[in-house]
């Protein structure tokens, strides 16, 4: 009988447990389809033992576009997901970055003692997934070639190189930085959102997502934008020195920036709208705010270059990630980066007093980072039918008219055409001459990068961020009446106008240039693949400086006599403006008319003539272009320029 009633209960159980199960669904909970699942076995297999990266591609099923349209979107529906903003920026391009590779090729040829240790040092920011794996499993040196047969070393900067540094690894600051970049070997991906959604990511790929407010913070950047080398001399032994080869996280300590903005509120700017940050993972909740990954900087050159090599350089990256990043960056050298102000004080002694205002819109110097990158300020004095002032106009070779062999000296008043303002770092060696080569930088020959506002002489910081020069005693330069921390410069001109009045026009403009040919000089002194594979690329690239602001001012010069076309010295060119470009120069008091340059409005010669036989007048042809242009008359020592117009 117990065993009957037994029996009977066990029926019972099974019966009641079909019919539960055939009623019951339970809710809907993340899952990926099963053809999702085959892709993720197939091609994202977990995280293998005794590894602690992924390359960014085992990212991409969940965070790269999603063909429903439901994740990575802003709420207008525009597709922002984070692999395909991330593939197309420099953080993506860190380990191709021809430059890179040929600067590193460079500084070994100069040193080559030093090879191993060079190379180590700049695979640990370029390379930081290779470069820590072979490190933590006991490797010594982490080369060139060492990355180049490693696909991690090769992701350079990837999802990883970020969302796996350890919370201790921003604590500090100093030479502990320079790449020395610490890396939780726990298998999390840190991230800046509150409880997370941990099973998908641990099921497939064997990391943990954690929220952790370090990636949030400024600190996270500061391992690798933040550089100090070791000095050698010309023989290539060390000095004991070190060099600031950037310190860029220094100088957003150093500034009002640090209480207001960290650096991924520029640089990965937040969505506020909310964003399913996960494809194909239901009932995942929106999280907001949402930083884009696009990593914009001021690099928009090598993003330039990098898109037109794209299969020479193995990048996969589509044209249409390249073109939005390249945007980003453009959008953000000439909205956010600097405010520009001219205006004309007065006119006294036959002279034009003209001050430019720049103001410093960045969290840190501008220019900041690699040593390369300059600013140059160019202003233009003209009235109706003469160019009276010229300074930092651009040459053909796309280098600064003024700027001779040794480095330009920073100006409070610049009085003459061969002066031109360059916002600059200038490395000088152990014999304080210029150099380009980073292992010998000694000593900072010049330091007149506009500072952040707040930047002060009395920071802790200071040390790593100093200003170099002349700067430093311009009472213009970061100062308002003695007080520090204006992030503004203040640059006069005193423009004689040898008699000319009118109405006359101040144009004035602020270019910045990451790559100057000055830079590349001695590199391309050196022969080898790397240098000579770049130095191709740059030929052929696209080297205008970047417009990063400008600005006019207007003022009328009465009781000078200014008539027709003809100046002081009695030179005369017309028509003006001239419809089929054909422009008659000529002289009322038969001076000999020796060479003619042509130059554009952009400050670039674009032709120029040879005139022989003792002539005073003679006929020349303007670009098919129409638009502004200036000639440059040489007669004897001494020469004139004339603004002509071809429309």
């Amino acid at each position: 009988m117990l065993n009957r009633n037994i029996w009977l209960l066990l029926a019972f159980f099974i019966v009641a447990g079909v019919v539960l199960t055939s009623s019951y669904r339970p809710p809907v909970v993340a899952f990926h389809d099963q053809a999702e699942l085959k892709a993720f076995r197939n091609s994202r297999a977990a995280i293998d033992s005794g590894e602690y990266f992924l390359g960014s591609v085992r990212c991409q099923g969940c965070h790269g576009f999603d063909t429903l349209h439901v994740a990575n979107i802003d709420a207008n529906g525009t597709d922002i997901n984070l692999y395909d903003d991330w593939q197309s920026s420099m953080m993506a391009l860190s380990a191709k970055d021809p430059l890179w590779r040929a600067k590193v090729s460079h500084e070994i040829l100069v040193d080559p003692g030093h090879s191993e240790i060079l190379q180590t040092k700049c695979t640990s920011c370029h390379a930081p997934m290779g470069h820590f794996s072979a490190m933590f499993k006991g490797a010594l040196t982490y080369t060139i070639a060492d990355m180049l047969n490693d696909t991690l070393g090769l992701n350079g900067v990837a999802c990883g190189g970020c969302h796996e540094i350890a919370k201790d690894s921003i604590g500090s600051m100093g030479v502990e930085y320079s790449g020395n970049v610490h890396y939780d070997t726990s298998k999390v991906e840190y991230g800046p959102f509150a409880t997370p959604l941990t099973g998908p990511m641990e099921l497939y790929i064997g990391l943990t997502p954690t929220h952790s407010l370090h990636m949030s913070r400024s600190a996270a950047c500061a391992g690798c934008h933040t550089l100090l080398t070791n000095t050698v001399d010309l023989s290539g032994n060390l000095t004991g020195g070190h060099f600031v080869e950037q310190a860029t996280y220094h100088e957003w300590l150093n500034s009002s920036f640090n209480s207001e903005q960290p650096c991924q509120g520029c640089h990965m700017p937040q969505v506020q709208d909310p964003v399913v940050i996960a494809n194909n993972i239901l009932n995942l909740q929106p999280r907001s705010p949402f930083n884009l990954h696009k990593f914009m900087g001021g690099n928009s050159f090598m993003l330039s270059l990098i898109k037109q090599n794209k299969t020479a350089l193995w990048v996969t990256a589509p044209d249409v990630d390249f073109d939005s990043t390249i945007t980003a960056t453009l959008n953000l050298l000439q909205q956010a980066t600097l405010d520009m102000h001219a205006q004309i004080d007065s006119i006294q002694n036959d002279t034009l007093f003209v001050s430019v205002e720049l103001t410093n819109k960045a969290g840190h110097k501008f220019p900041s980072g690699y040593p390369s990158r300059r600013a140059y300020l160019q202003l233009a004095v003209t009235n109706a039918t003469d160019t009276i002032f010229q300074s930092g106009m651009l040459r053909p070779d796309y280098e600064v008219t003024g700027q001779g062999s040794q480095v330009e000296p920073h100006y409070n008043v610049i009085t003459d055409s061969t002066q031109v303002q360059i916002y600059e770092l200038a490395m000088g060696d152990v014999n304080n001459n210029f150099t380009t080569v980073l292992e010998r930088a000694a000593v900072e020959l010049k330091d007149n990068r506009l500072p952040p506002s707040g930047f002060t002489t009395s920071h802790y910081a200071y040390d790593t961020t100093q200003i170099v020069g002349s700067a430093a005693t311009d009472v213009d330069f970061n100062r308002a009446g003695g007080t520090e921390g204006t992030g503004k410069d203040i640059v006069h001109y005193h423009i004689p106008l040898h008699g000319k009045g009118g109405q006359l026009h101040v144009s004035s403009a602020l270019y910045y240039q990451v790559l100057p040919p000055r830079f590349l000089v001695e590199m391309f002194n050196y022969n080898s693949n790397f240098i000579d594979s770049f130095r191709t690329l740059y030929q052929t690239a696209n080297k205008a400086p970047v417009l990063i602001a400008n600005s006019q001012a207007d003022t009328t010069v009465t009781g000078t006599s200014v008539t027709g076309v003809v100046n002081a010295a009695g030179w005369k060119v017309f028509p003006v403006p001239s419809s089929d470009g054909s422009i008659m120069v000529e002289n009322n008091n038969n001076a000999a008319i020796n060479r003619i340059e042509i130059w554009n409005a952009e400050g670039r010669k674009v032709n120029e003539f040879t005139v022989e036989g003792n002539r005073s007048s003679v006929t020349i042809n303007l670009p098919e272009a129409t638009g502004i242009y200036y000639l440059k008359i040489e007669s004897g020592k001494s020469f004139v320029v004339k603004k002509v117009v071809k429309d």
